[in-house]
This record gives C-alpha cells, structure tokens and sequence, in this order.
C-alpha cells in the first residue's frame, strides 16, 4: 500500500476534474437514456455537488500546498480560480445554453491547473 505522502494529489485532481467536465458535457446528450441504463444516479445534483466539492477540495489542497513548498508559482492557483469561476457562472446563469458549455470548460481549467502544477513541481529541483 502507499505512503500517503507518496500518493499525487495533482494526478487524483485531474481525473476528478476531467470527470467531472466529462460528466457535465455528456450529461445533457445522455439524460434520457439514463433510466434505462439503471445509471439515473448520474443527474442528481448531490452527485454533482459532490465532484465539484472534491475538486475544489483537492485543488486548494494540493496547488496551495505546492504553491508554499516548492515553486511559488501563483499561476495554477490562478487557473484553478478561473475553472472554479467558469463552474459558478454556468450554475448562477439564466441563459440555458451557458451552463453546459461553461461548467465543462471551468471543469478541463481545473485539471489544467492540476496540470501545470504537476509540471511545475517537476520542473524545480529543491523545495524552498
């Protein structure tokens, strides 16, 4: 079993981001054939609440945690921001055709900003 410190929060961020835009984007295609697919689980706004409270979670975590530790960069911050916003317009929007472009969109920012991060932790080589 691994360490917990051994195991990358950037890595589990963007899987949880990218599944989340996944989610998102196909949701609207898929809505009707759910039902018959036993998977109507899928529509429910606790299930989406609940991967964006994961990736907001994971974000924080792990990009403040590089941020303080070992590069210093505020740029994944920054776009994790700007996912989390391009999420909260798309649910807050009156316009209907908003929400499902912008929350995929914020979701594939989110993984980009786990991305970046990743790539900036590999870059630096020592902590600060």
């Amino acid at each position: 079993m691994k360490n917990f410190k051994t195991i990358n929060l950037d890595k589990i961020g963007i899987t949880a981001s990218t599944a989340c835009a996944i989610h998102c984007a196909a949701l609207p295609f898929f809505l009707t054939l759910l039902p018959l697919w036993g998977l109507e689980f899928l529509a429910t706004p606790f299930l989406e609440m609940s991967m964006i409270l994961l990736s907001l979670i994971l974000g924080v975590w792990s990009l403040s945690k590089s941020y303080r530790q070992i590069h210093r960069n505020p740029y994944p911050i920054i776009t994790l921001a700007c996912g989390f916003m391009f999420i909260l317009i798309g649910h807050l929007s009156e316009i209907d055709l908003i929400e499902p472009i912008l929350i995929p969109i914020g979701g594939f920012t989110i993984a980009g900003a786990h991305f970046l991060n990743l790539k900036l932790n590999r870059s630096c080589k020592h902590h600060h």
